[in-house]
């Protein structure tokens, strides 16, 4: 009985870790932008993260 107690502690941190953490602290910055701005946008961060 202990085991599935357990397992459903762990299964819900898990969603409350990937899920909802997610929504809240990780916005999504490309929402919204087209093909050409989402490739601009990652193609200047990987440049500018290479230059520090």
């Amino acid at each position: 009985t202990w085991g599935r107690v357990l397992w459903a502690i762990i299964l819900i941190k898990l969603f409350v870790m990937f899920f909802v953490l997610k929504l809240f602290f990780f916005p999504s910055f490309l929402e919204g932008k087209t093909e050409a701005e989402k490739q601009d946008y990652v193609g200047l961060e990987l440049t500018n993260r290479m230059a520090e």
